[in-house]
């Protein structure tokens, strides 16, 4: 008997093993039948739509893989030819993506950002509270124009760094915590004072010896070359994930019970521990919070912008101006009450004693963590050329972006004769290709007698060296990504042809008795809902062209329903596996599971109240929501006949 169930174990664990090859060949043989007994283009672009969606949610096939199903499925069902079908994978949104991606390279390579972060927590100052604040801040500001995932990684090290002198301090002195001290004029410590910290560091490291050493571990690396390029290792225990630039990655979590059992030793005490927990969490929502401010913030965004002009090209509401005068409000107001549910979640009510602005008396632990944020900056150096060229060319590229069809005033593309020819991704595009022509050295050589700390840049052997190379965009930029939305564009084309948009919304003709403000909160908890388990990119892949036919059949602004969509998509963030950056907060080992279930609960409702609040008010005028738009009048006409 014995020998027989050790038999069954084992099978079941080879069939476990390879359950991913199984899922990949019974689906498409399982709903075989589909295009076999309704040999129409509706139930063939069904068939085609179902194996894709199911390989996406599964993650049986890598995301990129998945998306090139209709590349060859809709030509052997005779859906779309295969010239239509290859046209899809290359938009207007690829060019655009491609042009920020040269200006992250360079905002990366010559540590741009972490200036910026480090520069506004010093301005919040080192009370918890304003602490997490000024952290969020400055994610949400990054994340904008970096992928959620970069920006994440990017932060992290900056706070791990800030949250282990926390710890250490409290290690051998707890109960100094609460006692103040006049804050010094001068530097805060003696060389005697900063070696009793490094030995309570030590002893921190020998308290939690049984746990994996390298569970918090961060290591900033500097390439050769001298351009200041970070490389970011976190590890622990059994967990590993690789970045998959804004979609669900291949995480395998595994918390060992070691960790459980010596959380007591990390921490000297149950608030530093909160404030560690408060800390990682908020970095993870404020970069989602971010990416939704811009087009280009998160791909999700890319993603609707796309099939949205594509379905509906007589359309022209949707561009960087008009989603930025949207979106900002919202990211404003989540990124506050945020902040207030992880205030009230891990550090209590008591606002005043945790974000005072009084800098005339400080606790022993902010003054070394104000010592320690600023010891970092110093390391930084006076800004380099390299930064200013770079900050000039973030700030022109958001201006063009701006002034280009502004809507109240004429844009700069009224200066040429053609109208129509010049969208974002002409800026992004341009700026980007200047980026591989301008030298990274000064123009003009320093005076002679005149040393000062030289740049990497000025280092360097070659003068005519440029901003980037193409090996530092190669590192960036997520083709897996650009073939993932191409899926999708692919299978909207396919749905539009085929007719299976139109049967679609035919079906969902029961729910024309709603009003339109409970179709798209409907729509928000649904797609909000599937997220937690998919990808955000395929799961809104696959809503927006049902979405899309349920508005034109309910004759109600498609914006209604796509808009809180798109941005409810990304509020996947009660699990680790929900997004990137909450695998990567996850890894560093301050939260458990439970922790980012009922603080991301809370975030996720906040997220969907603010966006119904927001297409239900000042949405309403700046898309003119209260009419059926005639570009989705004709949309509707054509797919009719």
């Amino acid at each position: 008997m014995r020998l027989e169930a050790a038999a069954r174990m084992d099978i079941i664990k080879k069939l476990w093993r390879a359950r991913k090859l199984i899922l990949v060949v019974l689906i498409p043989l399982s709903l075989l039948p589909l295009p076999l007994i309704h040999p129409t283009s509706e139930a063939c672009c069904a068939y085609v739509l179902i194996v894709t969606a199911v390989y996406w949610v599964s993650e049986a096939v890598p995301l990129g893989a998945a998306a090139l199903v209709p590349a060859f499925l809709y030509p052997l069902f005779g859906v779309l030819k295969s010239s239509e079908v290859a046209a899809e994978y290359c938009k207007d949104t690829t060019l655009l993506l491609m042009g920020v991606i040269c200006l992250a390279a360079s905002i990366e390579k010559w540590n741009l950002h972490k200036r910026i972060a480090l520069r506004m927590v010093m301005v919040a100052g080192a009370k918890p509270g304003m602490l997490v604040l000024g952290f969020m801040c400055c994610t949400a500001f990054l994340s904008m124009w970096l992928s959620n995932t970069s920006t994440t990684a990017m932060v992290m090290p900056i706070a791990e760094a800030v949250l282990q002198q926390l710890i250490s301090t409290g290690v051998a002195d707890a109960q100094e915590d609460s006692e103040t001290v006049e804050a010094p004029e001068d530097d805060c410590f003696s060389d005697k004072e900063e070696n009793r910290q490094q030995n309570q560091l030590e002893l921190l490291s020998r308290r939690g010896s049984s746990v994996n050493p390298e569970l918090c571990t961060v290591t900033e690396t500097v390439e050769p070359n001298g351009t200041g390029r970070k490389a970011s290792k976190v590890s622990q225990g059994q967990m590993s994930f690789k970045q998959t630039n804004g979609h669900r990655p291949s995480t395998a979590i595994s918390i060992s019970e070691s960790r459980k059992d010596n959380k007591e030793a990390r921490y000297p005490t149950k608030r530093d521990h909160m404030i560690c927990k408060c800390l990682s969490l908020s970095i993870t929502y404020a970069a989602t919070v971010g990416g939704l401010i811009t087009i280009t913030g998160t791909s999700t965004n890319l993603i609707f912008a796309e099939q949205f002009n594509n379905r509906y090209p007589d359309a022209k509401v949707i561009n960087f101006g008009t989603w930025f005068i949207f979106s900002f409000p919202i990211a404003i107001i989540m990124l506050l009450l945020t902040w207030v549910w992880l205030h009230f979640l891990f550090l209590g009510c008591n606002f005043r004693e945790t974000c005072s602005f009084s800098k005339k008396r400080k606790t022993r632990r902010e003054i070394l963590s104000e010592t320690r944020i600023h010891e970092e900056y110093v390391k930084l150096g006076p800004i380099s050329y390299p930064e200013v060229v770079t900050g000039v060319f973030f700030i022109l590229m958001t201006l063009l972006w701006f002034t280009r069809e502004p809507g109240f005033v004429p844009g700069w593309t009224s200066l040429f004769e053609k109208k129509g020819y010049r969208t974002d991704a002409t800026v992004s595009v341009l700026l980007g290709f200047l980026l591989f022509l301008i030298p990274a050295r000064r123009p003009f050589s320093r005076a002679p007698g005149t040393p000062a700390r030289e740049s990497p840049a000025e280092t360097d052997p070659d003068p005519l060296a440029p901003m980037i190379t193409w090996n530092d965009f190669q590192r960036l930029m997520p083709w897996e990504i650009v073939i993932l939305v191409g899926g999708g564009y692919a299978l909207a084309a396919g749905c539009k042809v085929s007719g299976l948009s139109m049967w679609i919304g035919r079906q969902l003709e029961p729910m024309s008795g709603l009003p339109p403000w409970m179709v798209a909160l409907l729509a928000c908890l649904l797609v909000s809902a599937v997220t937690e388990f998919a990808s955000n990119p395929a799961t809104l892949t696959v809503f927006l062209p049902i979405l899309s036919a349920l508005s034109e059949t309910l004759q109600i602004n498609p914006l209604y329903t796509l808009i809180p969509s798109t941005m409810c998509v990304s509020f996947g963030v009660m699990l680790p596996v929900g997004n990137p950056p909450n695998a990567i907060v996850f890894s560093y080992g301050h939260v458990q599971i439970s922790d980012m279930v009922k603080a991301g609960f809370g975030v996720n409702l906040i997220g969907v109240m603010v966006v119904m609040l927001a297409i239900m008010t000042w949405g309403v005028p700046l898309f003119n929501l209260t009419e059926f738009p005639d570009w989705a009048v004709a949309r509707n006409i054509t797919g009719n006949v």
